[in-house]
């Protein structure tokens, strides 16, 4: 497992581990959820409670608090998985959200996955 840290070096391992767990898993003919993925990385540390805390954490429609729903590959829907890895980030290193480098994880995403669109293409820029 990647050691678990706020910065861009572990966001690019992360987002590349990902997309090689999201294989692993259909190789095994496993369903590729926030669960599976945990359990994947983490083993017998990704007890419920952990599973539970990044799901709250990550949670929005599309992320339930079971962690069984499956996600899309990480090429398709950037974003859901943006907040996957920025909740684990903040479980694993006990920080708040906002304390995650959100612009390094963007960063990261366009490095590990260098044809592909950047993650804040459509941010649309306030006037000035």
């Amino acid at each position: 497992m990647v050691k678990i840290e706020n910065t861009l070096e572990c966001f690019v391992q992360l987002w590349l581990k990902l997309e090689r767990t999201r294989q692993l898993l259909a190789g095994q003919h496993k369903r590729f959820c926030i669960s599976n993925i945990l359990r994947s990385w983490f083993g017998l540390r990704a007890t419920s409670d952990f599973i539970w805390e990044v799901c709250f954490r990550a949670s929005n429609d599309e992320l339930t608090l079971g962690g069984m729903d499956i996600l899309p590959p990480p090429l398709v829907s950037p974003r859901k998985h943006r907040e996957l890895l920025r909740a684990l980030v903040s479980v694993s290193l006990g920080i708040g959200m906002r304390k995650v480098h959100l612009p390094q994880l963007d960063k990261a995403y366009s490095q590990a996955f260098p044809g592909s669109t950047a993650i804040n293409v459509n941010k649309k820029k306030k006037p000035l």
